[in-house]
């Protein structure tokens, strides 16, 4: 992927330089060696996805977290850095699609999808751009969601599977088909657009557990852009930089949000001593409609982790844990017996 100077900000537009140009084919290297564990098999029952997942976040999990960004980026909004990643990474993709651009053909999408064998990946030179842009676009996706959460301090345990599916979910714009038609971005060329809904468009996989399932999932994505019919290496280019922008805009979206919801749970903490409260106050307001909406339940989330951190409530986080339905009559008692002031507990 390109590179990029410490304490500066990446370079977002202009051509690609010769060192941007050798980052691209140094990362396509160390793809084209990992190909060489892929079978076609894998490649079409989706089972590559799992060992990209490992190949990409790994080692990059234990490097990459927000004190390496702030170190990066000294005295730079989160905002302003986010937004220079993503350009950064569209203009990896674009560069890459240039690369891949010249060998395949529209052909390549049936060779993929009915050729058999479980043999190592031996396709024609169209066949191994293929599966190389198919590689090096989710490993690009991948990291640049990883960053952003980074960038935005939302902390990912990629241990627990909520966490790595939340990061699968976000990096390639699989939670709605909204995404396809409100994200493509008012500066996409008229012929591009087309293309990009089509690839965001479709089954969601907001409910898949499955990694092959998603793999599969991103091989027919690919293999839309690749049966397009005439392609060439500016279309290429085009759809590379415009699906890059949808995914890093869509990852924008979700761990900014948590970002602020983060913000109000520590504003809360901090207004209150009353924490054992504040939980039961939160879990009330949060119950009163019969329904818990996701920005409530990261609420409930992050006001829980910062309770817990300050070990003084763990009875209450116990309490709330286990309710399901709350006594009103016992949350009203327990503020009129509070001492203190309690004016952030009613605003």
């Amino acid at each position: 992927m390109v590179s990029d100077k410490p304490g500066a900000v990446p370079r977002g537009e202009g051509e690609p330089t010769p060192e941007e140009r050798a980052s691209v084919r140094h990362e396509l290297r160390r793809l084209k060696d990992f190909a060489q564990q892929i079978s076609l098999d894998d490649v079409r029952q989706g089972a590559w996805f799992a060992r990209l997942l490992k190949f990409s976040l790994d080692p990059y999990v234990h490097e990459v977290d927000a004190a390496y960004f702030t170190a990066k980026y000294p005295g730079l909004p989160a905002d302003a850095v986010v937004q220079a990643r993503i350009q950064l990474a569209a203009r990896s993709a674009s560069i890459e699609g240039a690369i891949s651009a010249g060998a395949y053909t529209g052909a390549v999408a049936a060779t993929i999808g009915t050729g058999g064998g479980s043999s190592p990946l031996t396709l024609p030179a169209a066949g191994v751009s293929f599966v190389l842009d198919l590689l090096f676009m989710s490993h690009l996706q991948l990291r640049l969601a990883y960053d952003i959460a980074m960038l935005y301090r939302v902390p990912l345990d990629l241990n627990d599977p909520e966490d790595l599916w939340k990061l699968i979910r976000v990096a390639f714009a699989i939670k709605a088909g909204e995404t396809g038609r409100g994200a493509i971005g008012k500066g996409a060329p008229v012929l591009v657009r087309p293309i990009i809904k089509r690839i965001f468009s479709g089954s969601t996989l907001a409910a898949a557990r499955s990694l092959p399932v998603v793999g599969r999932y991103l091989l027919q994505r690919n293999i839309i852009k690749f049966a397009i019919p005439a392609v060439g290496v500016p279309l290429s280019m085009a759809v590379n930089y415009w699906s890059t922008r949808v995914a890093g805009n869509q990852a924008v979206k979700v761990f900014r949000e948590e970002a602020r919801i983060a913000e109000a749970a520590r504003r809360m903490t901090e207004r209150t001593v009353h924490h054992a409260e504040l939980l039961w106050v939160l879990w009330l307001i949060i119950k009163s409609d019969a329904l818990i909406h996701e920005n409530e339940r990261l609420l409930l989330k992050h006001v829980t982790a910062l309770v817990g951190d300050l070990d003084s409530e763990l009875s209450a986080i116990s309490g709330v844990s286990s309710t399901v339905d709350l006594d009103q009559k016992t949350l009203w008692a327990m503020l009129a017996s509070a001492t203190g002031d309690l004016e952030a507990l009613y605003d």
